[in-house]
């Protein structure tokens, strides 16, 4: 078992220590002491909890509440009234907001206390959390490699029990890759089910919930309803929480090994993933695997997510994006080409991969397929060179596992899943039914029992 020297409250799990706060054995004072002294502990070095926010946080304590005091972590992509804010960017070094994103002022309401801002690459693009305010994010299990992003910062400082539950947003698995590198889960919710992205009518990017296991996962979305936006829409009659509660004892998993040719995947992933399906089988689950089409599904993405790099580019002063790295300026050239037809395919593609999609979920109650198709590199290293013998063009190409949920607004999910024979953790990846996010996380459950993976919180290694 790894080392863990922090308080003896951060190792435990949220649902343990929400229970405790009920209980009045504990108070969220004594939480805040545990987290602050757990992140003195872990950083600078980590540089996960690149802001704090500490004060703030122990002057909006809320006991009588969902979560009743947690301490939570905010990725520096979403603003948090008079808290530091960079985007990951030059640009935005000094920038203080003067009011809170909507889904901030909902998970505060339920009770969350933001302690601080987590790590991100620049402007959230990437899957390595670097930028040039705060550096590099490494991952807690091995400093020396990618935590993964743009949620990096979020799991690592999950991983070494910085706080109990941490936010962060997903639009090319930015949930899901560093849940899968650190050990932790990753839950990229539908379109409004957590609030909106950056641009407001954006369906590709959200916000959502990040934690060390899934029923910690699902008390975090249930603290996310209520979060105002052009997308938002009621919380469901039922927790999330007792959804997981409820998990059953099997399910039914429609199984993809490469996403039906869509990426490339190296044998360490493939054989991690297979041999957790196979202990799911051995339970009493019934694991096929099944087809899709997803040709088209590459240039879809990267259409439509050049659009949505353009409409925030113009949203921005020339004093803000001239600091942009290559890759995002890149984005932007890729968006000045696109023609009316290519976005008009794009949707039709869209389409088409939901009603497939859709279909399959039929006859299963999720869908599995690889996070990622190889494990962390260095973390110097911005993107993969090649893939199981296959080149990357650019940092997107390592990253197409995200595509389906993210183009069909389906919910997904990242679960640990064990070990790689380089010691590194992994995940698989379950998407869900639309809007079905109970089922998912149910499901996930059952996954979990089934696996007994420990993802207890670590000392940075």
């Amino acid at each position: 078992m790894a080392n863990f020297t922090g308080p003896a409250l951060t190792a435990l799990t949220a649902i343990e220590v929400r229970a405790l706060l009920k209980s009045g054995e504990i108070s969220p004072q004594d939480l805040l002491d545990a987290s602050e002294s757990r992140i003195n502990q872990t950083e600078p070095n980590q540089n996960a909890m690149v802001t704090r926010c500490f004060p703030r946080a122990r002057a909006r304590i809320l006991p009588d509440t969902l979560l009743g005091g947690i301490p939570i972590g905010v990725k520096d992509l979403t603003e948090v009234e008079n808290v530091r804010t960079t985007y990951g960017t030059i640009g935005f070094k000094d920038h203080i907001p003067k009011a809170s994103d909507p889904l901030v002022l909902a998970m505060e309401a339920h009770g969350a206390l933001v302690v601080g801002k987590t790590n991100t690459p620049e402007m959230g693009a990437g899957a390595n959390t670097f930028n040039e305010v705060f550096g590099r994010t490494g991952n807690p299990h091995n400093q020396a490699l990618n935590a993964g992003g743009s949620s990096g910062g979020a799991a690592s400082g999950l991983a070494t029990g910085q706080v109990w539950l941490s936010h962060g947003s997903d639009y090319g698995g930015s949930l899901r890759t560093p849940a899968a590198y650190c050990n932790v889960v990753g839950l990229r919710p539908s379109p409004g089910r957590a609030g909106g992205s950056g641009t407001v009518f954006d369906t590709l990017g959200v916000q959502g919930p990040m934690a060390r296991t899934v029923a910690d996962c699902a008390l975090f979305l249930d603290a996310m309803q209520g979060a105002k936006g052009p997308l938002s829409y009621p919380a469901p009659p039922t927790s999330f929480l007792s959804a997981v509660e409820a998990a059953p004892e099997t399910i039914r998993i429609g199984y993809m090994p490469d996403l039906c040719g869509h990426a490339p995947v190296e044998t360490d992933v493939s054989e991690i993933l297979a041999k957790a399906l196979r202990m799911a089988g051995k339970s009493g689950c019934t694991v096929e695997e099944v087809r899709l089409d997803t040709s088209g599904m590459n240039q879809a993405f990267r259409a439509i997510r050049a659009l949505g790099f353009a409409t925030t580019a113009l949203g921005l002063p020339d004093e803000i994006t001239r600091h942009f790295k290559p890759t995002i300026k890149g984005n932007a050239a890729d968006a000045a080409a696109l023609t009316t037809d290519d976005l008009a395919r794009a949707n039709l593609t869209r389409a088409q991969l939901y009603r497939d999609t859709s279909a399959l979920l039929g006859s299963f109650d999720v869908l599995a397929c690889p996070v990622v198709g190889l494990g962390p590199l260095k973390r110097e290293i911005e993107f993969p060179p090649e893939v199981n013998g296959i080149k990357s063009v650019d940092y997107l190409d390592w990253l197409g596992f995200s595509n389906l949920a993210t183009l069909t607004s389906l919910p997904a999910l990242s679960l640990p899943v064990g070990r790689m024979p380089s010691g590194m953790p992994m995940g698989i990846q379950l998407i869900g039914p639309n809007r079905g996010e109970a089922t998912l996380l149910a499901a996930a459950r059952t996954f979990e029992r089934i696996l007994s993976v420990n993802t207890s919180p670590i000392d940075p290694i």
